[in-house]
């Protein structure tokens, strides 16, 4: 099943179990993705599962921010409402990898490339983010190769 048809079917579900928190976040992702299809691919074009997970990681981000900011704003309520967004979200999401296997993986491709310095960091990056395919956050990457680069 594709990435688009599970987000129809969870729909489904939502609306029968008249779960509000899921069905709201799922409409709001279902029409970010439609956005983001048009904008990409015309009005009749469907995102591969790629570019809807990179659409997903969008929308976690964008709760995130709203966390932070309902927390800093002393509204404990909105930030937890935020947070069970979040979590609907983030089962669309791959298994996170584990920093060990990140590191390993940094190691590898440095090695791979020969990179050496810092000015080499974003070619680096640019072959793990496909090796790693949504599976780390690019703060956490760009982390980890900074260490290793320096």
């Amino acid at each position: 099943m594709s990435f688009i048809a599970q987000i129809s079917e969870d729909l489904k579900n939502a609306m029968r179990a008249k779960d509000t928190v899921a069905l709201n976040v799922i409409r709001n992702l279902k029409s970010a993705l439609k956005y983001a299809a048009i904008e990409k691919l015309g009005a009749d074009g469907e995102l591969d599962d790629t570019d809807a997970l990179a659409v997903v990681r969008k929308e976690i981000k964008k709760l995130n921010d709203s966390v932070e900011g309902a927390e800093k704003a002393g509204r404990p309520d909105a930030a937890a409402d935020a947070k069970a967004e979040i979590a609907v979200l983030q089962k669309y999401l791959p298994a996170a990898m584990s920093a060990d296997d990140l590191a390993a993986l940094v190691e590898a491709v440095i090695a791979e490339l020969g990179a050496t310095s810092k000015k080499e960091m974003g070619a680096v990056m640019k072959a793990l983010q496909e090796r790693v395919a949504g599976r780390a956050d690019s703060k956490s990457i760009s982390t980890e190769v900074a260490k290793r680069l320096a």
